[in-house]
């Protein structure tokens, strides 16, 4: 990945986080940005996200970003002026919660 792509990915994932949290406060507090990882052509880019909580906060949080993910990315567009600006695909990231269980196992065997 060039390091321009990188830098990319790292504006595009603060700024949706900040976005995100201040426009849709209730809805996204118990989520996460995880990551960005932008097309090199700048046409798509995939927003990971995390949610702290169980399957009923996970649908919560798909719906928000189906009903949103318009709204989030003209915010956006606001701020990070690209030459070609990325469409956003929100998927869910179980990483952060596959991390917390290893630790709760690890945490037992002590």
């Amino acid at each position: 990945m060039s390091q321009r792509i990188s830098r990319v990915n790292e504006l595009l994932q603060r700024e949706v986080s900040m976005q995100l949290h201040q426009n849709y406060r209730n809805s996204a507090a118990t989520i996460t940005i995880s990551g960005v990882e932008t097309a090199s052509d700048l046409r798509r880019a995939s927003v990971f996200y995390c949610v702290l909580g169980g399957d009923k906060e996970i649908a919560e949080a798909k719906k928000l970003f189906k009903r949103a993910a318009s709204d989030l990315q003209r915010r956006v567009s606001k701020f990070v002026i690209l030459k070609y600006f990325p469409k956003f695909e929100f998927i869910y990231d179980p990483s952060l919660k596959r991390g917390a269980t290893l630790i709760d196992k690890l945490n037992d065997l002590d």
